[in-house]
């Protein structure tokens, strides 16, 4: 068995699954049981498919382990939506809940809402506003802002709901906008949803703004060079992901005679299942984490299940999934607190 000093974790995406109810539970149960730690869900549109939020939404009740991260767009979406449905999720899922946020150009998720297309270094500075008016609402509620007091009839300490005053950056290239808060909902189970970016976004998206960042190559050898990169350029305190294709041989057909085509730019693994595991063993040694991307869900998954997360497991590569855990436990995150916690108190104590 080999030693790993920081075993890593899986993660897939589900985009092979439409919105029917059954095959959506089939999708994210199969994951869970075949020990991915953590399901994503792309927001590219498909016909007959609800948006990936609404999708996550479903699994949160019919899984009990994995880790559900939705796409969510922060270019033509408004923070204050955002923010409530994705701790809704976190709710529904029991503190499971992630959110990758990200920035569409595409011309028609500009006209499905009457907007005009957003490109260049306005996509991440609508990204970096999004992610920063979300956390501050996420925060808007303290812990113990519900009390339910039945005596006074009373359901919150409005003391403990805070504005929290936002309001888009001098130089933001888009149309400027404020969120005042607070939000309609108590805080996250996590406190903060674990929030992860493309690698392309950061800059404009400071890295201690994230949790984690999604990094990608041109091809499968040169990803482990890649990861190191972007590890020197964020730091310890943030996850980096690596993004792989994969297409494997299965059901008596070789990999490479299946007809696979990925459109999403990302590096590529095509070969058997023994292959595949090396490969990942090499990678986690650089990457707290992989996402795969797989050809065909079920095909792909059936054998990612039966030989490679086994494998895995044995060689000691991958963490333990933890029962009743968080997505914050899995990328080693403490629950932080309420940034306007520290306020309330101070106050309190001056008198203020």
């Amino acid at each position: 068995m080999s030693t790993f000093e920081k075993p890593g974790f899986l993660a897939i995406e589900l985009d092979g699954a439409g919105w029917d109810g059954a095959d959506l539970a089939r999708a994210v149960l199969a994951a869970e049981s075949a020990g991915f730690h953590a399901a994503t869900f792309t927001d590219a549109p498909a016909p007959g498919r609800a948006n990936a939020l609404l999708r996550a939404a479903f699994a949160g009740p019919v899984t009990h382990t994995i880790a559900l991260v939705p796409e969510v767009d922060t270019v033509y979406t408004e923070p204050f939506h955002v923010s409530t449905q994705l701790a809704s999720l976190d709710y529904v899922s029991g503190g499971r809940a992630g959110w990758i946020a990200t920035a569409s150009d595409a011309p028609g998720a500009a006209a499905a809402v009457g907007r005009a297309s957003v490109t260049g270094e306005a996509l991440g500075q609508e990204a970096a506003a999004s992610i920063e008016g979300s956390r501050r609402l996420w925060d808007s509620w303290e812990d113990d802002a519900v009390i339910r007091d039945v005596a006074t009839g009373r359901y919150i300490d409005v003391d403990k709901l805070h504005y929290v005053d936002f309001d888009t950056p001098a130089g933001f290239a888009g149309a400027g906008y404020s969120v005042k808060g607070p939000s309609i909902i108590p805080r996250p189970l996590q406190g903060q949803l674990p929030v992860l970016v493309a690698a392309s976004l950061l800059g404009e998206v400071r890295a201690d703004a994230v949790d984690a960042v999604l990094v990608s190559a041109p091809a499968a050898e040169l990803l482990a060079a890649e990861v190191r990169d972007v590890r020197a350029r964020v730091g310890a305190s943030v996850a980096v992901i690596a993004e792989l294709d994969v297409v494997l041989d299965a059901r008596g057909q070789a990999a490479a005679a299946r007809d696979a085509a990925f459109d999403g730019g990302r590096a590529a693994f095509t070969g058997s299942a023994a292959g595949l595991t090396d490969f990942l063993t090499d990678l986690l040694r650089a990457a707290d984490g992989v996402r795969l991307h797989p050809a065909s869900l079920f095909v792909d998954l059936e054998e990612l299940g039966r030989m490679v997360l086994p494998e895995l497991r044995r060689r000691g590569v991958l963490r333990p999934v933890v029962q009743d855990g968080t997505f914050r436990g899995l990328l080693g995150l403490e629950r932080p607190a309420s940034r306007y916690a520290t306020v309330s108190a101070a106050a309190a104590g001056t008198g203020k």
